[in-house]
């Protein structure tokens, strides 16, 4: 399966607070927060939700294809993904900005608060999806439309839907940002829909669908549940439910739910079981959950295998051969 992965390249400063965000909180005067943190660490790292998941992609073998707007400072990290397997041929350089920044605040439970700054991603609306491709490539199977500039992730739907692409809708952090008639255009037709658990109650918020509603628009929707691990649920089908990966050192959750997408639709896409394909995601997400930064950690399919063998048993591993290749 060839994929292109359309969203945010960014910069990320990410920040360790020793604390708990909750005892900074005063219920009395919540109207009226004014707050500081002093942080023990900054860690400045590549990420952006797209170039992460292509990542990820690009590190299982799928040379995934990257859609998204960037700076002119954007030339090492380019280097950097190329060498991990990601066609960049769909990234706009803007002649004016900055890459974005993302700068994420984590305390000692792992929550978070986060800001990011657009920059060059206010012109992905300019990428077109029929560049994606040239004469002798495969076509393009399915487009992850991930947090973008909001007009891009309108428009990029919307060619997909033209062009009779399959498309997967990850609009995450974007609904926040996103009005209702928005967030039904990005769900309705999509192959995959995925939130997390906080997103999902979001996402029905601003669309007034109910969970039968979404589900009556999408083909599976993937939620993912921090510790929990993942629900998949699928018109007419009993919901799926796969536990986390248990006893994960945790050094910094930034690009956790990346790397699940990146699993998932590596199984996926190879037509694994959805089950199998969970698995997978879960146990790439665990290998973020060790490392510093959403792109700091490397793909090793030997220690995937041993890892989903571990959490989910050897038929799982074995299943998963067509990904992760035969056990040495």
């Amino acid at each position: 399966m060839r994929i292109a992965v359309t969203g945010s390249i960014a910069t990320d400063h990410l920040m360790a607070f020793p604390g708990r965000f909750v005892d900074q909180l005063l219920p009395d005067q919540l109207e009226h927060v004014s707050l500081s943190f002093l942080v023990d660490s900054l860690e400045v790292r590549r990420g952006g939700v797209a170039a992460n998941i292509a990542y990820g992609l690009g590190g299982l073998g799928l040379a995934p294809v990257l859609a998204g707007a960037v700076g002119v400072d954007f030339q090492e990290y380019e280097v950097w993904l190329k060498e991990h397997g990601v066609d960049t041929r769909g990234v706009h350089v803007s002649a004016t900005r900055q890459t974005a920044r993302f700068m994420c605040m984590t305390d000692r439970d792992a929550n978070q608060i986060a800001s990011f700054y657009a920059g060059a991603m206010a012109e992905a609306d300019r990428i077109d999806l029929r560049t994606l491709t040239g004469p002798g490539d495969d076509p393009v199977d399915l487009v992850l439309v991930c947090p973008n500039d909001p007009a891009a992730m309108v428009r990029h739907t919307r060619q997909c839907r033209d062009l009779g692409i399959a498309f997967a809708a990850d609009p995450s952090q974007q609904l926040a940002r996103l009005d209702g008639d928005e967030v039904r255009e990005l769900v309705t037709g999509a192959r995959w829909l995925f939130t997390n658990a906080y997103e999902s109650a979001l996402l029905r918020e601003r669309t007034g669908w109910d969970e039968q509603e979404v589900l009556d628009r999408v083909g599976t929707w993937v939620t993912t549940l921090g510790a929990d691990g993942v629900r998949i649920e699928r018109k007419g089908a009993p919901a799926i439910t796969v536990p986390a990966v248990p006893d994960v050192p945790t050094l910094d959750p930034t690009g956790v739910g990346d790397a699940f997408r990146s699993g998932f639709l590596a199984a996926a896409g190879r037509q694994l079981p959805l089950e199998t394909a969970a698995q997978l995601g879960c146990a790439m997400a665990a290998l973020v959950l060790q490392a510093v930064g959403p792109q700091d950690y490397e793909v090793d399919r030997g220690l995937l295998r041993q890892t989903v063998a571990t959490a989910y048993g050897p038929d799982s591993a074995r299943l998963l051969s067509p990904v992760l290749g035969e056990q040495a």
